[in-house]
């Protein structure tokens, strides 16, 4: 029998790495696509997987790095769309915590998120999340539209659903994933392809443990289930999305937030 293969983005830490390890228990060779090489090889000899260092908002290196993975091994049946970043700029963070510990009644300073975001940063959010899933996805449909056949996992947000005003730009970037996923998902679904999505709430990862301890207790406080939710959570409903048993799933979009709904 075949090996199925799985190129994974983002996947030298965190959720992306979560993901390759249960891929890989599932079956699958494991092609650890990210940025940073040492921990891309890291994951990669973990696994007895292939690394492939690129950056997703680059089309020509997402090009050729898609390309190599089905010249080495003959075919590629799943991508998981995982890269990101998540940035708030600190001056932001401290307007947000001044009004936290403001004296009950004070009215609230303006935490001029929009209003002071810088066309650099903006354009990064999007580059790396929608531009980097597009360009992913783009090359990848390359080779899967002719084996008709194959299985795409984009990463989406809860933010993405309900809109963020901390991280707008995130939450604008997330909200295209998710519209990508519904219309490319649509589109090949007669072709035998898969294109559906997964959006967390909070998850407990090294990204999030840059967030000052404040926000993390009004986080877990405003999840239903009580806790921040684990990388391997995720990565279970990515492998299910990713299996033959998510057959008939095409376009969807998966929440998984612990209840949580608000902005």
């Amino acid at each position: 029998m075949t090996t199925p293969i799985a190129l994974i983005t983002g996947a030298g830490r965190g959720i992306g790495a979560s993901i390759a390890r249960r891929l890989h228990t599932d079956g699958f060779h494991v092609v650890i696509g990210d940025i940073d090489e040492a921990t891309a090889a890291a994951i990669a000899t973990e696994l007895d997987g292939d690394a492939s260092v690129f950056d997703v908002s680059d089309s020509a290196a997402v090009d050729a790095a898609v390309d190599a993975v089905v010249d080495a091994h003959g075919r590629l049946d799943v991508v998981v769309n995982n890269a990101g970043i998540l940035e708030t700029a600190d001056d932001v963070i401290g307007r947000v915590a001044a009004n936290m510990m403001a004296e009950p009644g004070t009215p609230p300073e303006p935490v001029s998120v929009i209003s002071t975001m810088t066309d650099a940063a903006w354009d990064r959010m999007l580059k790396v999340h929608l531009y980097g899933t597009f360009f992913v996805t783009r090359a990848a449909l390359r080779h899967m539209e002719p084996a008709r056949s194959g299985a795409i996992v984009n990463l989406a947000s809860i933010y993405g659903l309900s809109g963020s005003s901390l991280n707008p730009s995130y939450a604008v970037a997330k909200g295209g994933i998710a519209q990508l996923t519904r219309s490319v998902g649509a589109e090949v679904a007669p072709l035998g392809i898969r294109v559906n999505a997964v959006a967390p709430g909070f998850v407990d990862t090294d990204l999030l443990s840059t967030t000052p301890p404040p926000f993390i207790e009004a986080a877990v406080g405003s999840v239903p289930a009580g806790r921040l939710g684990t990388a391997d959570e995720v990565a279970d409903v990515v492998a299910f999305l990713a299996s033959d048993r998510a057959g008939f799933c095409n376009g969807e979009v998966w929440t998984l937030s612990g209840g949580w709904a608000g902005v």
